[in-house]
């Protein structure tokens, strides 16, 4: 059984976060959930037991609340069949919000949210934890993370518009094309995007690429078509990213994830 419930952002937090999903799944089979890469970095507050968590570093660890970075690895959630909690799908400026930082500190990691706004994460697992509703929820969560805070840096312009055309073209523009359109060269352009996201654009791009093809996937599409509407050169170009990115081909990974948590507006659901 699974409810699923999003919430509807109030206007000033769309440049920070792109969704915010309460969720609970019941009965199904105990095993192993993939967290996929994406451009966005996950926010995961934990309503039961904790989420036992392998990152996409290989470090493994169990979290009331936690915040996987930007990553071009699956992470592996271990599960018993249920999953209850709040899921918040962060920009990268939403991530740079709570950590002070660019988003490229947490790539490729995830981390207990403590370590990004200290003891009020463990204030505010408890609150929910006490709270009924997904509504009153939703506005707990919203206050105790973005209400007394305010952007202390932005990425440089360029970067930024760059980050921009590739994830409106999900990830298909060359990256020589980018640099051009930024007015950089592709060399000081690589180099100020990695310190600001912590991947090359090149495997920004890549991972994009592939969210939207997970998407698809997920939505039933037929695999050649993914491939097609996706810009893999066919299907097998398909397949090999999802080895490389999810660790599973996308038949595989239907077939096993039964708890397919779609990193999308639409949330977290579970199939079968």
């Amino acid at each position: 059984m699974t409810d699923a419930v999003t919430a509807a952002l109030p206007r000033h937090l769309t440049p920070f976060v792109e969704a915010m999903v309460g969720y609970r799944i019941t009965g199904a089979s105990p095993g192993t959930h993939v967290g996929m890469p994406s451009g966005t970095v996950t926010l995961v507050l934990s309503l039961d037991a904790p989420l036992d968590l392998v990152g996409p570093d290989g470090r493994e660890g169990r979290f009331d609340a936690v915040v996987a970075g930007l990553h071009d690895r699956p992470a592996l959630i271990r599960h018993d069949g249920s999953q209850h909690g709040v899921q918040l799908d962060l920009t990268p400026a939403g991530a740079s919000l709570l950590l002070g930082g660019p988003a490229a500190e947490l790539a490729g990691t995830a981390v207990d949210l403590a370590a990004l706004v200290g003891p009020d994460a463990a204030r505010l697992h408890e609150r929910l934890s006490e709270t009924d509703g997904w509504e009153g929820r939703f506005a707990l969560v919203t206050d105790a993370l973005f209400a007394r805070r305010e952007p202390r840096r932005r990425p440089q312009p360029e970067v930024e518009h760059a980050w921009r055309l590739l994830q409106r073209t999900a990830g298909r523009a060359p990256v020589h094309e980018v640099a051009r359109e930024v007015g950089w060269s592709t060399r000081h352009l690589a180099a100020r995007f990695r310190a600001e996201y912590g991947h090359a654009l090149k495997t920004t791009a890549r991972v994009l690429r592939f969210q939207r093809s997970h998407r698809l996937v997920g939505a039933g599409r037929p695999l050649a078509d993914v491939a097609a509407v996706c810009g893999y050169s066919d299907q097998s170009h398909l397949t090999r990213d999802w080895v490389a990115l999810a660790g599973a081909s996308p038949t595989r990974w239907l077939r096993e994830d039964e708890i397919a948590f779609v990193q999308d507006a639409g949330g977290p659901h579970a199939r079968g």
